[in-house]
């Protein structure tokens, strides 16, 4: 009896460690890694909510520099659609095609009349400013940077950026449901906008 409750704590004990064994490996990593952080200077007191924050902030001035449609097109489906040729000529109206623009993904040109897919642009914004942590901006501020970039000087951005045939690096299916997504946004939209002013009146 007392063999086979010894066994049995052996074996309670070894899988025990087992299951334990990685969470204290992790724990021993991330302890190493901040002490080397702290050595090298790179990190004062470590702030787990900054990229929350910086996010927050981001999305604040994304919503103070674009249109009323634009900002509740990224709040809802989390892009943005910028009509090509604005920056070009300022009085083009009925452009033949678009771009959508995702976080820290290539920039999508298509034909809205068609959702036929023209090409992708790949750009990057590093946020330079960071002593330590990612070079990645805030989502919102990748947005950001790219509409800014699009609508003072869509030729100079296109032509710098790498071109490559759409699907590359964003899927296609993910686009063309995009851009579904992005005409019923619309017609809902419109229609709330209609219900709005017909009650109104």
């Amino acid at each position: 009896m007392l063999v086979a409750l010894c066994a049995t704590a052996i074996v309670v004990i070894a899988l025990l460690w087992e299951v334990m064994l990685p969470y204290f490996e992790r724990r021993g990593e991330a302890r190493r890694a901040r002490k080397a952080a702290l050595e090298a200077g790179h990190i004062g007191d470590f702030d787990p909510g900054r990229e929350r924050r910086a996010e927050q902030r981001a999305r604040e001035l994304l919503r103070s520099c674009v249109n009323e449609e634009e900002w509740e097109m990224y709040r809802d489906l989390g892009l943005i659609r910028v009509w090509g040729g604005e920056s070009l000529d300022k009085e083009l109206r009925g452009v033949p095609y678009a771009y959508l623009i995702y976080p820290h993904k290539p920039i999508v040109a298509y034909l809205p009349q068609t959702g036929r897919l023209l090409n992708e642009y790949c750009v990057e914004f590093p946020d330079e400013s960071k002593p330590y942590g990612s070079s990645r901006l805030p989502d919102s501020d990748d947005v950001l940077a790219k509409w800014m970039a699009l609508k003072g000087d869509e030729r100079r951005l296109i032509n710098s950026a790498n071109m490559h045939l759409p699907g590359r690096q964003v899927d296609q299916k993910t686009i063309q449901r995009d851009i579904w997504r992005i005409g019923r946004w619309e017609r809902e939209r419109l229609e709330r906008t209609r219900r709005a002013s017909s009650g109104a009146a």
